[in-house]
């Protein structure tokens, strides 16, 4: 019994509570947009540092699922100009360096693009958000056929997507046939 308490808790998983939130990178932090890479990606300024944000708890589509991965870029630049000031609510650190973080302008940039259809929930990261309120705009922009969603269903997630694309792995031929 004792084993399996052990290997739930190192799974942040309980029997006594929800499991507790991951720690945060740092408090929260003022920066100025200096650019946007895609729909879930952006640089900031903050004094003399930049940092790289990869939006939390979204998937926006990749630049090639033409045309919603220049959508969601686009409503991106719409909503953050270059030099505003927004708030950053860093989550943590991904495995490319980035900073995830929630953007807060006048609004929280990640469930606008959500709300919007600009952008799915990414369910395997969403414990780092409220994600009663992401499932809830998600489920508002599919009810009303919002960007990703007027296609049934909506169109391939980007993490399937990006999963399809993956070249195969180059085989190992046996030694010794030649």
């Amino acid at each position: 019994m004792l084993a399996l308490i052990t290997s739930l808790a190192a799974l942040g998983l309980s029997w006594l509570g929800p499991a507790t939130a991951p720690a945060r990178a740092e408090a929260d932090f003022r920066a100025r947009v200096v650019s946007i890479g895609d729909g879930d990606t952006l640089r900031v300024r903050r004094g003399q540092q930049l940092w790289t944000l990869r939006l939390a708890c979204i998937d926006a589509p990749e630049m090639a699922q033409v045309p919603y991965g220049d959508r969601s870029r686009n409503y991106l630049q719409t909503r953050l100009r270059p030099e505003q000031e927004v708030t950053i609510h860093p989550l943590g650190t991904d495995r490319y360096g980035r900073t995830v973080a929630e953007v807060i302008g006048e609004i929280n940039l990640n469930l606008a693009l959500v709300e919007d259809g600009e952008a799915f929930v990414y369910p395997k990261y969403l414990g780092q958000c409220d994600a009663h309120d992401y499932l809830e705009a998600e489920y508002r922009a599919r009810r009303h056929r919002y960007g990703v969603w007027r296609v049934p269903g909506g169109i391939e997630r980007p993490w399937d997507f990006r999963h399809n694309r993956q070249p195969p792995r180059p085989q190992k031929l046996p030694t010794g046939l030649i």
